[in-house]
């Protein structure tokens, strides 16, 4: 049986010296690492992740978010989150934001 995990299994929550509370690094991550859905779109409605809801925002980030390409015609979008760099374990994964402001 397969228990819902909130965060992929390489990720934790932690205390952030950005905001509040971030998204860390468990282990060494790979640039190109892809971590998962960080957003979704349905219509007009912007729903964040665990994922996506707790990572902070950096000029000089070391994750992306990328909207995977559909091919179906339902009425929604997803974003997953990729690393930039190479990540140690422990550091925090940040993204610069883009359906905010700051």
């Amino acid at each position: 049986m397969t228990t819902y995990r909130p965060l992929p299994p390489e990720a934790r929550l932690g205390f952030s010296d950005i905001e509040g509370i971030g998204v860390f690094a468990k282990k060494n991550i790979q640039k190109g690492h892809n971590f998962g859905m960080s957003h979704l779109k349905i219509g007009d409605r912007l729903i964040r992740t665990p994922l996506g809801g707790f990572i902070n925002h950096a000029e000089v980030p070391n994750c992306y978010k990328t909207k995977l390409f559909r091919t179906d015609k339902t009425n929604y979008s997803v974003w997953n989150l990729i690393a930039l760099d190479d990540i140690k374990e422990g550091e925090e994964l940040t993204v610069t934001y883009t359906f905010y402001k700051i």
